[in-house]
C-alpha cells in the first residue's frame, strides 16, 4: 500500500500526519502504525496522526501512540493537526474539530497555533506531586537538578508501579522564575522521555498554580524541544479557557511504499 504522509514536529514532539479524508488507512492495523513510527525501520515519530472527514466540525483527529495503539489527547499533535488542516485549506486561520476527549478551537496564525484545551475540573495534590486529566492523565511532581535527572528511570517506575496497566504520563519539573518552568516528560505509549508534551505542559502550568508555585495565569514552559505557553482561568476547584500555545512545523513530505 501506497500513500503520502507528511512529517510535523511542535517543539520536538514529532508526528506523521496522514490525510484520511478518503478513509484508506487501515485503522486497525496497529503493526503499521508502529513501523511507521519506528525511528530505525519506519519514518520514526512519537505519535501518528489521522486527519478525517467529520459531519459537523471541521475534521477529525485520531491519534496513535508510537506503539501503534489509539491513544488519548495529544496536544501538540492537536496543535500540529490544526497546522495540517490550514495547509490542505481545509480551514483559513480558526478551527473547531473533534479528539478523543471531545471538541476542541484552534487558531493558528503562520507557525504558531494556540489550541483550546479542555476545561480541568479538579487537581489532586498530594505531598509530593500532582495528578490531573487534561485529555491525558499527568503525575506532576517537582524535583532539583532537572537537567541531569534521570527521567526514562524515574518516569518509568512511576509509571507502572504507581498507576498500573493503564499508566500515566509522568512530568518532572524545576521553577525558574515566577512563572517559568522547566519540564521533562516520561510519556506512556512512547514508553521513554519525549522533547516536549503538550497535555504534559498543561498538567504542570495548573498544578504550578494550584500549589502556589506561582500566581500568574499565563505560564511559560521550557522543555527539552522548545517552549510553550499555557494560559488559563481559575472557576472554583477547577480551570477553563485553557490554551495551549506555541509552534508547529511541517517538516518535510514523503511516500509510505
Amino acid at each position: 500500500m501506497e500513500f503520502t504522509f507528511y512529517k510535523y514536529q511542535g517543539t520536538g514532539n514529532d508526528f506523521v500526519i496522514i490525510d484520511n479524508r478518503k478513509e484508506f488507512f487501515p485503522k486497525g492495523n496497529t503493526e503499521l502504525v508502529a513501523k511507521i513510527c519506528d525511528r530505525r525501520f519506519g519514518v520514526g515519530a512519537d505519535g501518528l496522526l489521522l486527519l478525517e472527514n467529520h459531519s459537523s466540525v471541521d475534521f477529525r483527529m485520531v491519534y496513535y501512540n508510537s506503539d501503534g495503539n489509539l491513544s488519548s489527547m495529544c496536544g501538540n499533535g492537536g496543535r500540529c493537526i490544526s497546522h495540517f488542516a490550514k495547509f490542505l485549506g481545509i480551514i483559513t486561520e480558526k478551527t473547531t474539530f473533534e479528539a478523543v476527549d471531545g471538541l476542541h478551537e484552534a487558531t493558528v496564525e503562520k507557525d504558531w497555533v494556540s489550541l483550546k484545551m479542555n476545561n480541568v475540573e479538579k487537581i489532586t495534590v498530594f505531598e509530593n506531586h500532582t495528578f490531573l486529566d487534561t485529555g491525558s492523565p499527568h503525575h506532576v511532581e517537582m524535583v532539583m537538578r532537572l537537567e541531569d535527572f534521570d527521567v526514562f528511570k524515574n518516569g518509568s517506575a512511576i509509571r507502572n508501579k504507581t498507576y498500573g496497566k493503564e499508566g500515566a504520563n509522568v512530568n518532572f519539573v524545576e521553577q525558574n522564575d515566577d512563572a517559568v518552568f522547566s519540564v521533562r516528560t516520561y510519556e506512556r505509549g512512547v514508553e521513554d522521555e519525549t522533547l516536549s508534551c503538550g497535555t504534559g505542559v498543561t498538567a504542570v502550568a495548573l498544578s504550578m498554580f494550584e500549589t502556589g508555585k506561582t500566581s500568574e495565569n499565563k505560564v511559560l514552559l521550557k522543555t527539552p524541544g522548545g517552549q510553550l505557553q499555557v494560559r488559563f482561568e481559575k472557576e472554583g476547584a477547577g480551570y477553563k479557557n485553557v490554551y495551549l500555545e506555541g509552534p508547529a512545523t511541517q517538516v518535510f513530505k514523503g511516500i509510505w511504499k
